[in-house]
């Protein structure tokens, strides 16, 4: 599966976010990182947006199920092949 996506550094005004992603109107990806994080945590950041992502989670309802399903998805490759 090809996806087009960005990735953007920026200061949340909210510092327990670590991470944001948007769908834009080209069927692209922007993805929000948080600058202050250390390297490692961008990058699990960075996977943990990608999860969302490939789990096609903007077609979902349901906030809660769709973050316990992308933790899940993190600590498996089988779920969320990016990694």
């Amino acid at each position: 599966m090809m996806i087009d996506y960005q990735v953007q550094l920026i200061q949340f005004p909210n510092t327990s976010a670590k991470e944001a992603v948007t769908e834009n109107d080209d069927g692209s990806y922007t993805i929000f990182i948080e600058v202050s994080l250390s390297r490692e945590a961008q990058m699990d950041a960075f996977r943990h947006a990608m999860c969302h992502i490939t789990g096609m989670d903007f077609d979902k309802l349901n906030i809660d199920q769709i973050e316990k399903i992308a933790h899940n998805q993190e600590f498996s490759t089988e779920l969320c092949p990016i990694m």
